[in-house]
């Protein structure tokens, strides 16, 4: 006979007999509880005490003083926790609702638990934005026996453990009115909370914001909920252009101009031997003649997501919003809109809508046998038929090639084996398997192997000097974190982001003919590098490289206005 457990407001599962029999009936028993709020109250006091480790060891180290009145605001904390969560499926109209959305919140609050305890990572609008925006290969990356075995023991084995909780039969009137009861106690109970210690929690919300986008399964579904508010909009018709027509500017050229800009991906600048690091991970370019680096260079956003449609758009990050950048030209529609041929090429996981306007090459797993190993060939992939089309283009093209890069966390697939200089090396996408050092040196090799597909381009380019006018610039979209103050990979919300997140490496290479072409002083250029820049700059500079003006050009974000000497350009400075 089926064994019958009856649960309190304070519990929903008692522990198991003992022996083998037992947990089988008691798993195949019908667990009653006693009114949909216990239920609630119980599976968000769940949550609160085993699924938000990163919740409360970040809270615990803001906040504690040592005091009582520590004791006190997390007391008080908890209890504003544990209400919100319960109010939040209280407030669903039915029980099959209630029962549908805790199963979900079960498996949402694993993986957010998951990936906020392994590697500090939080399940944000942008993170999220990011999941949703991805390719199979991306996130297969992401997977390991871990985060499997995480999700299926402490997400979906409760979420079906969910569907065994009987609730009474109790008249659809009476349980509403129950149910906000609860739901007006709970409020009342928040606001005493709030109430009882007002300067911390002032302390709290101001200066550790980031803290909040940690708690599961609360934070991510509302960033889900708003996300989908804002893709509920649907299709806005044609982007508009604000930025008025585009138009060349300067006298005409012998040779066809060539511009490549490459994205990089997840590389940060303090693994830049360019900008100080003291490894070895850029032999070839520093030996590169005519190379510029940018040692202090800030990115848009902490994930790509963000930062590959801002820094394509005519707006700073401090008026760019995400969610309304396809509803305007950017700079590849600029460069078209002015007669510039445009290609991009991507070996990563699309061009987060920047491309839509534009010819577009993807190299798909298959493509090299040679080049393509894992989910994602090697960036090497990118050079495939350059030395050709260079050798037939005509008229003034821009190319964009967006790397795989430093993709994390599986960094040992960034790069073939013959790269792999430093060792040890992380060899799983698991980092919690691997040690400090083993995850350093594989990043570093990711960096040391884009050194080369750089020093590589430059050469192409180089090579091809006599038929075109070409120049290189290489920014990364955003930067990565490995294992410092306890975070990995990336993602954070930019305004609290550590600086390992948002500094990029950034460098521009000019050849001889590309430099007389714009009567452009290189050793101008080199004397402004340590300026600080941004991905505010990329759509200025490109635009003024490429000889081409329309409203938004702004030439105090030109990286190379400043030492351009040619009169016809500079009048439309």
């Amino acid at each position: 006979m089926a064994t019958e457990i009856h649960a309190s407001a304070g519990e929903l599962l008692v522990p198991l007999r003992d022996g083998p029999s037992a947990v089988r009936t008691q798993l195949l028993a019908r667990w009653h509880c006693r009114s949909d709020v216990a239920f609630a109250f119980a599976v968000s006091l769940i949550w609160g005490l085993f699924y938000n480790a990163r919740f409360w060891m970040e809270t615990i180290h803001a906040m504690w003083r040592g005091s009582v009145a520590s004791v006190a605001f997390l007391a008080s904390l908890f209890l504003l926790v544990w209400s919100l969560q319960a109010v939040l499926l209280l407030l669903l109209p039915s029980r099959r609702l209630m029962l549908g959305a805790a199963s979900i919140c079960f498996v949402v609050a694993a993986a957010g638990s998951y990936f906020a305890t392994r590697f500090g990572v939080v399940l944000n609008e942008d993170m999220l934005r990011n999941v949703f925006e991805t390719d199979v290969a991306e996130a297969r990356s992401l997977v390991g026996a871990d985060s499997v075995g995480h999700i299926l023991l402490w997400g979906l084995l409760p979420a079906l453990l969910v569907w065994k909780v009987q609730l009474p039969a109790t008249p659809w009137s009476q349980r509403m009115r129950r149910n906000w009861t609860a739901i007006v106690c709970s409020v009342g109970a928040c606001v005493v909370a709030l109430l009882s210690c007002p300067a911390a929690y002032a302390v709290y919300f101001r200066e550790h914001k980031p803290i909040r986008y940690s708690l599961v399964p609360a934070a991510p579904v509302t960033s889900a909920i708003s996300l989908a508010l804002d893709k509920s909009h649907g299709d806005r018709g044609p982007p508009i252009n604000v930025s008025g027509r585009a138009t060349r500017v300067g006298p005409p050229h012998p040779k066809p101009l060539v511009i490549v800009l490459i994205v990089g991906e997840t590389a940060r600048a303090a693994n830049f031997e360019l900008g100080g690091y003291g490894r070895r991970t850029n032999e070839e370019l520093r030996e590169t003649e005519g190379l510029v680096y940018f040692p202090d260079t800030t990115s848009c956003g902490t994930a790509t997501a963000q930062s590959v449609p801002c820094m394509f758009s005519h707006l700073p990050r401090r008026d760019f919003d995400v969610e309304a950048a396809d509803r305007y030209t950017n700079l590849l529609d600029a460069l078209r809109d002015a007669g510039i041929q445009v290609e991009w090429r991507d070996n990563n996981a699309g061009c987060k809508g920047v491309c839509a306007r534009v010819e577009t090459a993807r190299y798909q797993p298959d493509s090299d046998p040679r080049l393509c190993q894992y989910s994602y060939c090697y960036d090497e992939i990118l050079l495939t038929g350059l030395e050709e089309k260079l050798s037939m283009i005509e008229s003034d093209t821009v190319i964009v090639m967006h790397q795989i890069g430093s993709h994390g966390p599986a960094y040992f697939e960034r790069y073939p084996p013959d790269y792999e200089k430093f060792r040890p090396a992380c060899h799983s996408n698991e980092l919690q398997r691997c040690s400090p050092e083993e995850i350093r040196n594989a990043y570093d090799n990711t960096i040391a192997y884009t050194d080369h597909v750089l020093a590589q381009t430059i050469a192409l380019l180089r090579q091809a000097a006599e038929d075109v006018d070409p120049m290189l610039i290489y920014v990364s979209d955003h930067g990565e974190s490995l294992g410092e103050q306890g975070l990995y990979l990336h993602g954070l919300p930019h305004a609290f982001a550590p600086e390992t997140q948002t500094h990029v490496p950034m460098l521009m290479w000019l050849s001889p003919s590309y430099a007389s072409r714009g009567s452009i002083a290189i050793d101008c250029i080199a004397s402004r590098s340590s300026a600080a820049f941004s991905h505010d700059n990329i759509y200025h500079t490109v635009l003024g490289a490429a000889e081409v003006r329309n409203v938004s050009y702004d030439p105090s974000l030109d990286i190379l206005a400043t030492c351009r000497r040619s009169t016809s350009l500079q009048n439309h400075e």
